[in-house]
């Protein structure tokens, strides 16, 4: 390492400064002020030789993590973003997005703070866009193979540059508006803004890549269609089917999954002429008490949304217990903690209520105006109910943010034929295909419910699966082999 001991010089971690929340809540633009290059070199320099970097492991990728860290500290970013490439199609989404497993395996996290590897990834990936480093990788040569991936988020995108560049002629169908998937639509602009998205399409578009937006494979194109035209397909449609909460009161207006609320706000920022004589989107926030029933990151979006909305009050409620504010035993290092987080939504107001779950809906002609509920204490791994804790709370708005079940099974993938899992995910094998000759699955289609990095990882690896399809032979990495998430 450029500094053996720099872990011991510099003991504390250190991340950018978030803009004031008066401030921030003002606009939609990132939360994070600039880092400066010197700090930044110096957190660097934390990372240890440890001889067995557990990172590699905590991340799916399979980031080079060490190296580039070193790189960095020895101001070699050039040559760092070429190592950050290696592995990762998209670091300017996993620096911003991902909730960094490589950081919960860090060694020096084991009795210190770990090395701040989410912050250096993506000081890389910014500097090297600044630089006007990431430019088009062509194909040496072109196939003449026709591939077809349906579904433009993280997995879709990675498995489409990775087939453009072996030399296939790659075409991405995307049903919304816009590509990017739940990167476009179910991310808001305050944790991405989309103009990231916007460059790597630029570049992908340049190598060769074909977008075709606004095209519901399974209706507009049919699955036979789909078949005849492409020699190979990948479906990277995601795990889309929200979980409900099919409680009384369920029917009632006002009470919206978190994917029917999100877009609307990505399409304000958009410039979309989406909104009414008041400037707002057909489902919002302003001037609602609002109720997230959700905890994690999906019921953090709605709250940050609903921040910036104007909302009156809004209360986020969560069915599992409060975590402890340190690692919990039960995830020892290096496994990813247990532990209480605070994100910059939650910085920004609201109250979050843990130990709660909801029996009712309630309203007044036809529209919601309020919940009932009551705390929950686990007994023997089953939620029981603590009597006399039974509450009511006032809403105009209710947000499901529970999750996802799987992929959408009507349409393309009933008409596909393709065979399912028990957790009713598309079923695969160690090629990432599926029980259909051609047709190959990555993401959270297959994968369930998952992480960024899972996403870009199994897209990487299906796309040499598919090469090697196509050509009995590829020279695309392929890191991992299939595996099934935990249902969450």
């Amino acid at each position: 390492m450029g500094d053996p001991s720099g872990f011991l010089k510099h003991a504390s971690r250190e991340l950018p400064v978030r803009r004031p929340v008066p401030l921030r809540l003002l606009d939609w633009k990132e939360v994070y002020e600039d880092f400066a290059t010197d700090t930044l070199r110096d957190q660097a320099s934390r990372c240890m030789d440890c001889g067995i970097p557990f990172c590699h492991n905590g991340c799916p990728l399979g980031n080079l993590i060490p190296e580039w860290n070193d790189l960095v500290y020895r101001d070699n970013w050039r040559e760092a973003i070429e190592r950050l490439h290696a592995t990762n199609n998209f670091p300017d989404f996993t620096g911003r997005l991902c909730p960094a497993p490589c950081e919960a395996s860090c060694v020096l996290g084991i009795n210190q703070d770990p090395v701040t590897i989410k912050q250096v990834e993506v000081e890389i990936i910014d500097r090297a866009f600044d630089e006007g480093w990431v430019q088009p990788v062509y194909p040496t040569r072109l196939t003449g193979k026709k591939v077809a991936v349906v579904g433009s988020g993280p997995a879709g995108l990675a498995a489409a540059q990775q087939l453009t560049r072996a030399g296939h002629t790659v075409t991405v169908f995307e049903r919304a508006d816009r590509i990017g998937g739940l990167l476009r639509y179910g991310i808001p602009e305050f944790k991405m803004e989309k103009r990231h998205i916007e460059r790597r399409l630029a570049q992908m578009k340049a190598e060769g890549t074909v977008f075709r937006t606004g095209v519901n494979v399974g209706v507009d194109i049919t699955a036979a269609q789909l078949r005849e035209e492409f020699d190979a397909v990948v479906l990277a449609g995601g795990a889309t089917e929200a979980r409900d909460l099919k409680i009384p009161g369920r029917e009632l207006d006002g009470i919206h999954q978190a994917m029917e609320y999100l877009p609307w706000a990505n399409r304000v920022q958009e410039g979309d002429n989406v909104t009414d004589e008041n400037g707002l989107p057909p489902i919002h926030a302003h001037g609602k008490r609002v109720v997230i029933i959700g905890g994690g990151d999906t019921g953090a979006d709605c709250l940050g949304t609903a921040h910036r909305q104007g909302a009156v009050s809004v209360h986020q409620f969560e069915i599992m217990p409060r975590p402890p504010e340190q690692r919990h035993e039960s995830t020892p290092w290096p496994t990813y903690p247990l532990m209480y987080r605070v994100s910059s939504a939650h910085e920004e107001g609201g109250e979050r209520v843990f130990s709660v779950n909801t029996e009712r809906f309630v309203g007044e002609d036809g529209h919601v105006t309020g919940l009932e509920a009551h705390e929950v204490k686990m007994v023997n791994g089953r939620f029981e109910k603590v009597e006399g804790s039974d509450f009511t709370l006032d809403a105009d708005l209710v947000l499901l943010a529970m999750g996802f079940v799987g992929p959408e099974k009507p349409g393309l993938l009933d008409s596909l034929g393709v065979e399912y899992t028990d957790r009713g995910n598309v079923q695969r094998d160690n090629d990432w295909r599926t029980t259909v000759d051609g047709v190959f699955v990555a993401g959270d289609m297959g994968r369930g419910q998952s992480l960024i990095v899972w996403a870009i990882a199994e897209g990487r690896a299906c796309a040499a699966a598919v090469d090697s399809y196509l050509e009995g032979v590829t020279a695309l990495p392929a890191p991992i082999v299939p595996t099934a998430a935990p249902q969450r």
